[in-house]
């Protein structure tokens, strides 16, 4: 059985929510998406995207097939990349996407463009179940420099692969195996970009209820000055 908290916070700087999440633990599906792009088309990427890739996970044929998490990126893709090619105002608009999604027999799929995360907590252990599909992961570290400078780069923030940026979409995925009182967390860089790892692993081993949790990982990427918006899913195996 799954419980499930989700939470969305614009920060402490901008106006606007261009994250957006869906948290269903009655199909065993859960999205998070963090939208980019002028006027509302940030916003209006992360809900479509995330909203596509939903319908098509939760309408699929046969969904314990690995291969159809990859195709819902691939038609949630389509869809954005469509409807800016329709409205000048959505023109360039992307977002990064992230799901897991229960397979059966305690396991979990975890699909990701960009890069929002998905962490797993089992045994008191905190691991990262995605990579960072940007500038600094997949260039900067090749060049040698440090995490220190890395940290502070310019192009930090640069994604290499967003879904609406290109035909061609990079989707990694994987399977993790699961026990009970195990969580997965998924979250947007308005926190991992914020707060340290170290940070996320004691709060998610706390004796908080999932939604004390979600709240406490908010409240703090704020008490740092909350420069994005902030979102947290947080799934776990009972």
């Amino acid at each position: 059985m799954l419980e499930a908290f989700g939470l969305s916070d614009p920060g402490c700087v901008r106006s606007n929510n261009e994250d957006y999440f869906i948290s269903d633990s009655e199909s065993g599906i859960f999205i998070l998406a963090d939208g980019m792009g002028g006027a509302n088309a940030g916003e209006y990427a992360s809900h479509l995207s995330a909203e596509m890739l939903y319908e098509y996970l939760l309408n699929a044929e046969k969904p314990a097939e690995l291969e159809m998490l990859e195709q819902g990126f691939i038609e949630a893709n389509w869809a954005v990349r469509q409807a800016a090619q329709g409205n000048p105002e959505l023109s360039g608009m992307g977002t990064t996407l992230v799901v897991a999604r229960d397979i059966g027999e305690e396991r979990f799929q975890i699909g990701s463009v960009g890069d929002s995360r998905a962490y797993l907590s089992s045994n008191g252990v905190l691991s990262l179940l995605t990579q960072d599909q940007t500038w600094v992961a997949e260039v900067g570290a090749r060049l040698g420099l440090s995490e220190e400078v890395l940290k502070k780069h310019p192009m930090r923030h640069v994604l290499t692969m967003a879904v609406g940026s290109t035909d061609d979409l990079r989707v990694a995925t994987s399977v993790v195996q699961m026990h009970p009182g195990d969580s997965v967390l998924l979250c947007s860089d308005g926190l991992h970009g914020i707060v340290s790892e170290k940070f996320l692993g004691e709060a998610l081993v706390s004796e908080k209820t999932l939604p004390q949790k979600c709240h406490y990982l908010v409240e703090a990427a704020k008490n740092e000055g909350g420069p994005d918006n902030v979102t947290v899913v947080l799934i776990k195996l009972v």
